[in-house]
């Protein structure tokens, strides 16, 4: 079963005032090039992420992230009554030693030094890196699933390309055999056309069948048939067989190349041609295969 290189995949847990966001996408690349954004929370996770992520996705180029939304309970500054009040006895007691009138006290005590606090620096627990745990994996189970879905989508594509340039290859036959025969023939005429030339008929005969063996394409065919059920094969195998189909089709290529060279009939030429274009079309989609 084919998986594509491309998918996306999100999840969003929670955890006692906080919305925690997994997300993940992928493209194509060569390798697995990973870059990640985490909260600073669970940065000390970071390896066991990677190599979660490794484990499921394999290859292409993956951005990963994860922040935190809080809750404005959650996330409001603490505010210190005790620290508050002795600001304002020091202050007050200052200005009406010099019969200072102030309208207003709370906006001077809020700008004091640690009079607004936010919480103490959080520390990671078990039980909160259960719950992302989990968010990281079903984020990756969602890319997973999208690749998986976007694969059938090529392996449906790779099939009728595959049974489009088999179809193109029967064609060529009835055009094989008669080629030997305007060969035969063409010689014969040219030879026709110097009444003068003496020449040996079985020496000829030799020479033909010397010329035709080289421009046979039996064994081209056969292997590019074999090329053909290979990649049907590969298809089938696990997840991560993308290189291998790049591979059949570069010896696909050779060995339609080599055919179109031997081809010097323009029927077959043309079919060469057509054989060459649903090849193309594989070749660019095989890189966005796993």
């Amino acid at each position: 079963m084919i998986q594509s290189m491309t998918g996306y995949g999100k999840a969003l847990v929670a955890y006692q005032g906080k919305k925690i966001n997994v997300e993940i996408k992928s493209l194509n690349s060569k390798q697995l090039d990973l870059s990640t954004r985490i909260a600073p929370l669970y940065r000390e996770k970071e390896m066991e992420i990677r190599q979660m992520i490794a484990e499921r996705v394999i290859r292409g180029k993956v951005d990963f992230c994860i922040w935190i939304e809080k809750d404005a309970v959650v996330d409001a500054a603490q505010v210190n009554t005790a620290l508050m009040d002795n600001y304002y006895q020091q202050l007050k007691g200052f200005a009406d030693a010099r019969e200072l009138s102030v309208a207003d006290w709370i906006p001077i005590l809020t700008r004091m030094p640690d009079v607004l606090t936010k919480s103490e620096v959080e520390v990671l627990d078990d039980t909160e890196w259960d719950v992302v745990r989990t968010g990281v994996i079903e984020a990756i189970q969602h890319l997973v699933d999208f690749r998986t879905q976007e694969g059938a989508a090529l392996e449906k594509k790779f099939g009728e390309k595959i049974d489009n340039i088999e179809k193109l290859l029967h064609s060529i036959e009835p055009y094989e055999k008669a080629r030997v025969e305007k060969i035969r023939g063409r010689i014969v005429d040219g030879l026709k056309q110097i009444p003068e030339a003496e020449y040996d008929k079985n020496r000829l005969e030799q020479e033909l069948i010397y010329y035709i063996e080289k421009l046979d394409i039996s064994e081209e065919k056969q292997r590019l048939a074999n090329h053909l059920n290979y990649f049907r094969e590969t298809m089938n195998d696990a997840p991560g067989q993308g290189k291998k189909l790049g591979f059949i089709a570069q010896e696909m290529g050779r060995e339609i190349n080599t055919t179109g060279s031997k081809s010097n009939q323009a029927e077959m030429q043309n079919i060469v041609v057509k054989m060459k274009d649903e090849l193309e079309q594989i070749k660019e989609q095989v890189l966005n295969a796993l």
